[in-house]
């Protein structure tokens, strides 16, 4: 038969088949009675045979959502060889490997040279996999949501079994507190209501139905449950039609995976990067061979010459650092409960210009609360958040008899924690949870209550009579204590009763409880109407429990905003981020929510829902998301948020989406960063984001942004620090070539060693500066902001030039100081390793200081400590240790052709590696008087 999940208006048709086999009707099983739905489902009331159901489970599968595709550890391993610098040092190990076979005589430096570069390649390859697979495997780590086992009858024997063993026709047992493993038609109901906010986004329960309903959208039809949703109130038994992937939670996450994954804004600026930086190595390469070939050089020492120069250009150690930095990235924001899946999603958290975040679970806490109590004029507050009966209602005498009447009048229960790690939690009804809390708060013993006034029939709430009643035995009498919609139950009610005095209910009264209804109304609450009679009969009839009625008061609820919000949504107000929230809610709860937390300060915000959306062309879309007011998104979709999210990224922004339902796993991945929730969030939702908030908690956003900031920060530092050497090394190339000299001034190998050995760890210590102080009140870049700008390029030019002067200096001052005509140098003339040894040393104690120097933009390194960052010291002490063993130690005076060097030539270099450091304190302090004059201030 076909599926009884047909998708809300705008979403894809679903046309799986859901139920067992032909023959089954036309109709979907929603519209059928009750007794009719075994039949279209080919079982019955004692449920499937245990023969039927192996069977059944081979024919439609196990009742699980597929496993996302990863590509096999091979194929990640080998994407890591994909990069256009790894392409670019293949391609030159490869073509220098066969240089050293056409050479004659062969040189061991051009192996070593070919050997050294593949050896980066394969290095720098690991180390980015290594960080990659060790974020994708913890995110794996997480707990699945839908649950393991469920109560079924199979035979009339009432069994429980795996819940991934459910098949079409199995008859489930649903009691509260359970949660629902497959999609199902409901044909007994007592008090049934469920939680469909994984769903839909609305925490309110909803009661369910065993009678048939009309067509319509699958999520609106009262007959019906659905894997992933909780039962919060009642009992029923329910008949499986669809399992797996082609129930609703099943639909969603096929949304989710069709969702293309974004690319980040920096692996847009990386690879721009790497094609400029690797065509401008080739041509300048190609420039040098060409040069070199006309003086009577070989074809493969003129190829070798120019290999040289090339890696002098490439940074080989850049894709190491970036990975090694954004892992540090992901490390310090573990610590603060934030799990990063994919390394790029760390520097993409600080681009982000736009923040669309739901509210239940994200903004709130996911537990409803009474906040205000109103009986006879008079509004008593209630201090306390959640289920924990912690807090007070204010002077609670007037209204103990409506807070007593209410908490009879409910099937939900308090549950204590068990642990010290654990909350308060609901079992039933969580409206009802929050009446039974400010009972407790209000000094009322519900136990004792209960006892004295034990129950001894019920009306269940019905969506048409918007009320529920229960009678209980009261002394010699009875007593119906009811609760519901203030409309429904103030028309049924004749006498009111405050502060202990009762009186009959005036029209003038009934406007006061009107207007306190609309009052509490508009501040986002829920409100309900509390009332009971005195009664003769244990069993009266429902309209006579129902009529007559004595008004005791309303009471507020609302699902509370987290805390910690309110101060995160003002850090990414000052950030310049904008914040939007996207919500299944109705539109005066989101709107009150978002004030509470600061998302909307103004008076007028724009509230569009999801049929408003509908009505909108894409340009009507545009123009919206382009005003600057406060927006808020209510009772919308996946599908609309999906277009909200791709509007957006239309318009440039670099969007950020938060969410823990499945609903909101499509928008999630295509997000440029999906945030979602992990304790209370789904498992569909876990696996399309980018992020997972071990905490639950939107403050950990704020925190995950300026550290994401910083990251940004630390890998422009790192470039102007691997960049700035790169002159040094390639300005003495090209003026030896100039000035006529037969060989280069430093070798590729040595360039190596300078790119791995001497530069990697400073500029990883580089990576784990922390954040600067204002990092979080200046704007979030552009989206087309270029990760080389003119100020990193003017500054690698500036701290590069002095020390490519000084190395060159350094140089031909040895060479001519020795005497010795140019054409009789050799590689194993004496004076030349001397000099070659005084260019590689002049320049990795050059990057020491110039690692000082970068760790700031403006701030003079005085004011940030030389001391305060101990672990750029030692790595740039260990890379002085690693030249003196390369200058020293016969070895690897042999693979280097190094000498070694005096005293007086390390206070030389010594001497000229400190010039980058002065000049750019000098340039900082130049820059802080320009500041101050602009601002009028002093220094």
């Amino acid at each position: 038969m076909r599926t009884d999940t047909d998708p809300s208006p705008g979403a894809e048709k679903t046309a799986t088949v859901a139920g067992p086999s032909p023959g089954a009707p036309d109709a979907p099983v929603r519209q059928l009675p009750a007794a009719d739905v075994y039949t279209a489902l080919h079982t019955s009331r004692r449920g499937l045979a245990p023969a039927q159901a192996q069977e059944r489970l081979k024919r439609y599968g196990a009742n699980e959502l597929p496993r996302a595709r990863r590509r096999p550890v091979w194929r990640e391993l080998g994407a890591q060889f994909t990069d256009l610098f790894a392409v670019v040092l293949l391609v030159a190990s490869a073509i220098t490997f066969l240089a050293y076979g056409l050479q004659e005589p062969r040189e061991v430096g051009t192996l070593q040279l070919a050997v050294a570069i593949l050896a980066v390649v394969v290095l720098n390859a690991a180390i980015g996999f290594a960080q990659e697979y060790s974020a994708e495997r913890t995110a794996q780590a997480l707990e699945a949501m839908v649950p393991h086992t469920c109560r079924v009858l199979r035979g009339g024997e009432r069994l429980e079994v795996p819940a991934r063993d459910l098949v079409p026709g199995d008859v489930v047992v649903l009691e509260a507190g359970d949660a629902v493993s497959a999609d199902c038609r409901v044909v007994e109901a007592h008090e049934l209501a469920v939680n469909n906010a994984p769903l839909t986004g609305e925490s309110n329960a909803v009661g369910r139905t065993a009678d048939p309903v009309a067509t319509g959208p699958a999520l609106e039809a009262r007959n019906c449950v659905f894997m992933g949703t909780d039962v919060v109130a009642g009992a029923g038994r329910a008949v499986v039609y669809a399992t797996g992937s082609t129930t609703e939670f099943g639909r969603i996450y096929r949304l989710a995976a069709a969702a293309p994954r974004q690319k980040t804004p920096l692996q847009h600026q990386v690879a721009v990067m790497a094609r400029r930086v690797a065509g401008a190595a080739l041509a300048i390469g190609a420039l040098m061979f060409a040069v070199r070939l006309p003086t009577g050089q070989s074809v493969v020492s003129s190829f070798v010459f120019a290999l040289g120069v090339m890696v002098a250009l490439v940074p080989e150690g850049l894709p190491a650092t970036l990975s090694v930095s954004l892992a540090i990235g992901v490390r310090r924001m573990a610590r603060r409960q934030a799990l990063i899946k994919r390394l790029l999603a760390v520097e993409a958290l600080g681009s982000t210009t736009v923040v669309c975040t739901d509210k239940t679970g994200t903004l709130t806490q996911a537990e409803m609360t009474v906040t205000r109590v109103w009986a006879g004029g008079v509004t008593h507050a209630v201090t306390g958040v959640g289920y924990a009966p912690d807090g007070e209602v204010a002077e609670p005498g007037p209204v103990r008899e409506l807070l007593r009447v209410a908490g009879l009048c409910c099937d939900a229960r308090l549950v204590a924690p068990a642990g010290p790690r654990e909350r308060w939690k609901v079992l039933g009804d969580t409206t009802e949870g929050a009446l039974l809390v400010v009972a407790a708060k209000g000094g009322v013993e519900l136990e004792a209550e209960e006892e004295a006034a034990p129950r001894v029939t019920e009306f269940p709430f019905d969506s048409d009579r918007k009320l529920m009643t229960t009678v209980h035995k009261a002394g010699a009498g009875y007593q119906a204590c009811v609760k519901g919609a203030p409309v429904e139950l103030l028309a049924r009610c004749t006498d009111r009763e405050w502060d202990g005095r009762r009186g009959q209910l005036t029209e003038r009264d009934r406007a006061a409880v009107v207007a306190a209804g609309d009052e509490l109304a508009s501040q986002g609450l829920r409100v309900l109407a509390v009332a009971r009679r005195e009664l003769d009969s244990p069993r009266p009839a429902q309209d006579e429990a129902e009529s007559g009625l004595t008004l005791l008061g309303l009471v507020g609820m609302l699902d509370p905003p987290r805390p910690e919000v309110t101060d995160a949504v003002a850090a990414c107000r000052r950030a310049g981020i904008r914040i939007v929230m996207v919500t299944g809610d109705h539109p005066l709860t989101g709107e009150a929510v978002a004030r509470r937390v600061g998302i909307v300060q103004r008076p007028d915000p724009v509230v569009v829902t999801g049929s408003g959306l509908d009505g909108m062309g894409d340009e009507a879309l545009d123009a919206l998301l382009a005003e600057p007011s406060e927006l808020l998104l209510c009772r919308v979709s996946p599908e609309h948020k999906m277009r909200v999210v791709t509007a957006f990224q239309r318009r440039g922004e670099v969007v950020a989406v938060t969410g823990d339902g499945a609903n909101d796993a499509p928008a999630l991945k295509h997000a440029d960063i999906g945030v979602a929730m992990g304790a209370a969030g789904t498992d569909v939702a876990r696996e399309a984001a980018a992020m997972v908030l071990l905490d639950d908690s939107f403050a950990s956003i704020a925190a995950a942004v300026r550290l994401g900031r910083a990251v940004y920060q630390n890998i422009r530092k790192f470039l102007v620090y691997l960049f700035s050497h790169n002159i040094g090394e390639l300005v003495p190339i090209l003026a030896a070539t100039f000035a006529g000299f037969p060989l280069v001034p430093i070798s590729a190998v040595q360039i190596l060693a300078i790119d791995l050995g001497s530069d990697v760890l400073p500029a990883l210590a580089l990576g784990a500066e922390p954040p600067e102080p204002d990092v979080m009140d200046r704007p979030p870049r552009s989206r087309q902001e270029r990760l080389f700008s003119a100020a990193v390029m003017g500054r690698i030019l500036f701290l590069g030039g002095i020390q490519a002067i000084g190395v060159t200096a350094v140089f031909f001052w040895h060479i001519g100081a020795s005497g010795i005509p140019f054409d009789d140098f050799t590689k194993d003339t004496p004076v030349y390793r001397e000099a070659i040894t005084m260019v590689q040393a002049g320049i990795v104690l050059s990057q020491f200081f110039n690692a000082l120097a970068v760790r700031t933009d403006r701030q003079s390194i005085r004011k940030v400590g030389l001391l305060s960052n101990p672990a750029l010291l030692a790595a740039g002490g260990f890379g002085v240790a690693l030249m003196a063993a390369i200058s020293y130690l016969p070895p690897l005076q042999t693979v280097f052709n190094t000498a070694p060097l005096t005293a007086g030539d390390w206070a030389v270099l010594a001497g000229l590696g400190t010039l980058p450091l002065l000049a750019d304190e000098t340039r900082k302090a130049w820059l802080r008087r320009r500041d101050a004059r602009r601002k009028g201030a002093p220094r």
